[in-house]
């Protein structure tokens, strides 16, 4: 056993010269690191990071040498003259760094790059080449750069923030910020983001189109006896007064009434829903349960939203105030305390999203007490500091459970009132992550639900801060990129892949594209626009 382990360092300590992504935190401090970065002090005016790391056949004979926080400089890359990294920056097999080079944070730089900071004396024919002065200008590297494999940047070249500099390319001239380059010598061939910006706006013109043709008809699809289903469910017919709700939104996100729609009539319908004395909404389709309380009803605390919002639609309004949700202090709190936060954080999050909906309702309506400080007070002392959510993460799904409830949680509160989310940095990081661990999710987890918990929340935040926007505005271009794909002509969307198209997945979708399209500023070119549930614009404390 003990020579196995030895064997496994070995080939870990031989893997790391190459694949230094891999080096670990004992790794770094390790006795053996530690020294040689004491010598490469000593020797090489090196200054490190105490999360930098320098492999062990890196060769490095600077003058002076300072890398950043979880920086790396891989084995055989050759380090010489004056050279500066920020945080985050890596240094890969076989890249040679001359002269005098400064790289921002972030700066990725290939196998086999050559950044060449100074330059041989050449002007005068009469003196051999060798014999003439080096000139030394220098390298810049701004934040958030890569270049490629095998690409050379001579002296005195700024590449600029963002930029990409493609595989085997000669950079001899400053690179724009965001640029793409490529060739010999290189040229600008596109911006990141702009080269895709028109297409994007093609397929957000081309889906709204068909959209706005075809709802009608999807609409009648939906229709049984006059009434709304839905059939999301692998083709098993649901009734539910949400998909009355769903046909309003998805007409009116066009500016349009569900065809032969008799408002009067609807309004009335609507409105007799609710229950006077809680001012919830029980579904009519459904049978109460016996001995569970209306608070306790998750249809009754969504239609809130629901049938709420397809009230204002068709200029109307709920009879009653929501009295469920004025509570005193202690009662408001006791019952935030009593949601499923360490199991199923989206319900918990969606009970916060009908509280904060119901003080709006009163707010504007009828009258509101100190509830709404006090869910907002709440809130603000049980999110989490280091990854901005409430709820806890759970084994079996990570993330997606607190950052699904993210989003009903602050939709309701934060995006309704207009108040900054806290901490919106950690909470983008998460989102992100999530993201990142489903795949970009897939298949069955390809669903209105999980996509929706994803733009919204970083839409939302993105208004606060530009914290790792461009990777936010990535996940936008590829949910519109692929929307196209899943609309079904005459049936709308499914909710998830593999299901049947219905009411409830077409106005998601539609709302997931409107938001994906508003985070990259070209909502303009989409012409649904959320009315009820998903709408955008916040309402403000001034009621």
């Amino acid at each position: 056993m003990l020579d196995k382990n030895r064997e496994d360092e070995a080939w870990h300590k031989r893997r790391l010269q190459f694949l230094t992504w891999d080096r670990r935190p004992e790794d770094i401090e390790s006795a053996e690191h530690r020294a040689r970065q004491a010598d490469l002090a000593a020797r090489a005016g090196a200054s490190f990071h105490p999360t930098a790391y320098v492999a062990a056949d890196a060769a490095i004979f600077t003058t002076r040498l300072e890398l950043g926080e979880q920086s790396w400089i891989a084995g055989h890359a050759l380090v010489r003259g004056e050279a500066v990294f920020g945080a985050h920056c890596t240094v890969n097999p076989y890249a040679m760094i001359s002269g005098n080079v400064s790289c921002g944070d972030g700066v990725r730089i290939a196998s086999h790059v050559s950044l060449v900071g100074f330059n041989h004396g050449y002007d005068d024919p009469d003196v051999p080449i060798y014999r003439q002065k080096h000139e030394t200008l220098g390298i810049t590297i701004e934040d958030d750069v890569w270049i490629g494999a095998n690409a050379v940047v001579v002296d005195g070249v700024t590449i600029g923030r963002g930029a990409v500099i493609a595989a085997g390319a000669v950079v001899s001239k400053d690179v724009p910020p965001m640029a793409i380059v490529g060739g010999v010598p290189a040229r600008v061939l596109r911006y990141r983001g702009r080269g895709r910006r028109d297409e994007t706006r093609a397929q957000l013109q081309a889906l709204g189109e068909r959209a706005r043709g075809q709802f009608q008809d999807i609409l009648r699809h939906n229709m049984v006896e006059g009434d709304y289903l839905s059939r999301e469910n692998h083709g098993a017919a649901r009734m539910s007064i949400r998909h009355l709700c769903d046909a309003i939104e998805i007409a009116a996100g066009f500016g349009e009434l569900p065809e032969g729609l008799d408002v009067p009539a609807t309004t009335a319908r609507l409105q007799a829903i609710q229950d006077p004395e809680t001012g919830l909404f029980p579904d009519p389709y459904q049978k109460p349960k016996p001995g569970v309380a209306l608070r306790r009803d998750g249809l009754a605390l969504y239609n809130v939203l629901a049938v709420g919002y397809a009230l204002e639609v068709l200029g109307a309004r709920p009879l009653h105030p929501v009295s469920a949700v004025e509570l005193a202090g202690p009662e408001l709190c006791q019952w935030l305390e009593s949601l499923t936060w360490r199991e199923r954080a989206w319900g918990a999050g969606a009970d916060v999203d009908t509280i904060g909906t119901a003080l709006y309702f009163n707010a504007r309506y009828f009258s509101s007490a100190t509830s709404r400080e006090t869910l907002f007070g709440w809130l603000a002392l049980k999110q989490d500091r280091a990854s901005g959510l409430w709820g806890s993460p759970t084994a079996e799904q990570g993330l997606l459970q607190p950052v699904n409830g993210f989003y009903r949680l602050t939709r309701g509160t934060y995006a309704q009132f207009g108040i900054a989310v806290p901490r919106p940095e950690a909470a983008i990081d998460s989102v992100l992550l999530n993201y990142r661990n489903y795949g970009g999710f897939s298949g069955p987890t390809y669903t209105a639900c999980n996509l929706l918990d994803t733009i919204h929340p970083l839409l939302l935040c993105l208004g606060q801060t530009d914290h790792r926007r461009a990777e936010a505005e990535n996940i936008a271009r590829a949910i519109i990129a692929r929307a196209g794909e899943r609309w079904v002509d005459g049936e709308g969307f499914p909710f998830a892949d593999g299901q049947i198209p219905g009411l409830q997945g077409t106005e998601m979708w539609l709302s997931v594209v409107h938001l994906a399209a508003k985070l990259l500023g070209d909502d303009n070119a989409f012409c649904f626009v959320p009315k009820g549930v998903h709408r955008t614009q916040a309402v403000g404390l001034g009621l």
